[in-house]
């Protein structure tokens, strides 16, 4: 057996820190063995709770021959300065998404990943759930049709129930809301359902809670031939909520809508309701992220998608500031690879 791959946690600004670093505990092949945070009572906090080092110097940690890998939960600003120095010391990287603020600083990481020979894997956790592959599958086959629309909301309860930190409606730090941060999942996944890169996006942000930045949002983004996908994110609504709404020219599919159901309706499927199963979630970004070190192969389709993310994210943001439609540029993802 393969010693395990040694790994830091570097930064605990983000919520999901303490779901890496039990991943790193937990999967056979990794273990945590420090924490480093730019908040110094932060970071001795989260290694005590995690029984391992606190280093306060991220430079003679990540000059450690002893340490192979790195996960990044820092602030979303901190990103392309922390990746860009952990590549260079040959660590490997599992990061928070999004990967970077803007395009640019995203390519950047994965041009400096590549050269320095390290894997770079973001955790975009559903494009591996079982939801998704099957609502995949329906596009791929053919029995909507066209798709022409769809929605997809993800929400919750963050800043009205009191759990989300107040760091994440900092501008500077946080990068963006409730749309940079939770809305990556449905801008992620309304991608991989159309097919395509998105022309334009359109977006218009709300603050109900008085955070600088919005805590709800919803985009709208045009794709070629002329359909339509909607993605919202809202962190001020009770309770939590996760819905896919597909449309296509023959039929429809949802998900989420009154409990954990896959429904389909029209064409093929007939005039009624028909529930289908659900396939078991695939292995997560953490493990892909442990198998590319262990074969020494790059997380492709992954990649893929974090960039196009920083791209429609960027644009949204960018959308929502001027009030008009701004252009996405990118290359069309054809599997969830």
């Amino acid at each position: 057996m393969p010693q395990p791959l040694t790994v830091a946690a570097i930064g605990f600004w983000h919520v999901h820190a303490g779901d890496y670093a039990h991943a790193a505990q937990q999967h056979p092949d990794t273990q945590l063995v420090a924490v480093w945070d730019d908040d110094e009572e932060r970071g001795r906090a989260a290694a005590e709770e995690f029984g391992v080092e606190f280093v306060a110097d991220l430079d003679e940690l990540l000059a450690r021959d002893t340490l192979d890998a790195v996960t990044i939960t820092t602030s979303t600003d901190q990103h392309h300065d922390v990746m860009l120095r952990a590549a260079a010391a040959g660590k490997h990287i599992f990061t928070e998404k999004v990967l970077a603020p803007t395009a640019d600083e995203a390519e950047d990481i994965v041009a400096a990943a590549t050269a320095a020979g390290v894997a770079l894997v973001v955790s975009l956790p559903r494009l591996y759930d079982g939801y998704t592959q099957a609502l995949s599958a329906i596009v791929d086959s053919g029995t909507l049709g066209t798709l022409t629309y769809s929605r997809v909301r993800l929400a919750h309860d963050g800043w009205v129930a009191g759990w989300l930190p107040d760091r994440f409606g900092n501008p500077e730090e946080a990068i963006g809301g409730a749309l940079t941060d939770l809305g990556c999942h449905p801008a992620y996944l309304t991608r991989l359902f159309h097919r395509a890169e998105p022309l334009s996006v359109s977006a218009v942000y709300g603050s109900v809670t008085g955070h600088p930045v919005e805590d709800n949002a919803v985009v709208t983004a045009s794709f070629p031939g002329g359909a339509l996908g909607v993605f919202e994110a809202s962190v001020a609504s009770a309770p939590g909520q996760f819905t896919i709404e597909l449309r296509g020219t023959e039929g429809v599919a949802i998900y989420g809508f009154g409990g954990e159901k896959l429904l389909v309706t029209g064409g093929t499927y007939g005039d009624g309701w028909q529930e289908l199963p659900i396939p078991d979630a695939l292995d997560g970004a953490f493990a892909e992220w442990v198998e590319r070190i262990r074969t020494g192969t790059t997380a492709d389709g992954n990649l893929d998608h974090a960039l196009a993310l920083t791209r429609i994210v960027a644009a949204s943001n960018a959308s929502a500031a001027s009030g008009a439609a701004v252009p996405v540029t990118g290359r069309t993802v054809h599997s969830a690879g």
